[in-house]
């Protein structure tokens, strides 16, 4: 292993946005609730089942927004019309529900901000001064907006976020399409790539993917579901890294 805590053979490392470089992963979560909750209770009254966090790193953390709706709302047997990316918020479509959880999410960023875990800033900073090559690799359509907010925009030689994803057409986690794009980009093969990720999708496209090491990044308690998705290394901050090398 070398001082970065990463095998000898990595030249190049593949950061998720929300929950490893910045602290968006609860206001996603927030938005989502927000959303489905008031769609259910819309649609079945005061009694309806919330959503819960179970639901968020289950179904819809780390996915596309479209599919993270399509996911959860086939864990309850609920069907929607597929709509337009287009469609209103209001509108009771899977890309209507879309909208109106990416409407509220950046209500919530504009109102609170967002914040960088300055551990992965300093992780990824002494990654590239050994030389490695970096991207960021997100479903949110908002990544590069993320990025410039925190200053953050000049450590990633390469970006696969939505925008990318959707101009290309990956699909999104829990397939690998996204961080193979990137790694490819670089110009490394999968097996010189470390992927960090705290999303079980995020795990689950860094396992099918072979990529060289996985990191998961636990910031919510769940160690065991990440190693049992594909961790190599599960750690709290990736300042650890250096510390176990």
């Amino acid at each position: 292993m070398t001082d970065l805590g990463l095998p000898k053979q990595i030249l190049a490392c593949l950061f998720d946005l929300d929950g490893v470089i910045t602290r968006t992963a609860v206001v996603h979560a927030a938005a989502w609730k927000r959303t489905f909750d008031d769609f259910l209770r819309e649609r079945d009254g005061d009694g309806f089942r919330p959503f819960d966090d179970g639901d968020y790193a289950a179904y819809v953390d780390g996915m596309p927004r479209a599919d993270g709706v399509r996911s959860f709302l086939a864990s309850r047997g609920i069907e929607l019309p597929e709509g337009t990316p287009d469609d209103p918020p209001d509108k009771a479509t899977v890309h209507g529900l879309g909208n109106r959880k990416n409407q509220l999410l950046l209500d919530m960023i504009r109102t609170d901000g967002v914040e960088a875990y300055e551990g992965t800033l300093r992780y990824i900073e002494a990654v590239r001064a050994r030389g490695l090559r970096t991207a960021v690799v997100s479903s949110s359509a908002n990544c590069l907006d993320v990025l410039r907010s925190v200053g953050a925009e000049a450590l990633f030689d390469v970006r696969v976020d939505g925008v990318v994803a959707a101009e290309r057409r990956l699909p999104g986690k829990p397939r690998p399409d996204t961080f193979l794009a990137a790694a490819k980009d670089l110009g490394v093969t999968p097996s010189e790539a470390a992927v960090f990720e705290d999303a079980l999708a995020g795990m689950d496209a860094g396992r099918s993917g072979h990529f060289g090491y996985v990191v998961g990044v636990d910031r919510v308690g769940q160690s065991d579901a990440l190693r049992a998705h594909g961790a190599d290394i599960v750690v709290r901050d990736l300042d650890e890294l250096g510390e176990r090398a």
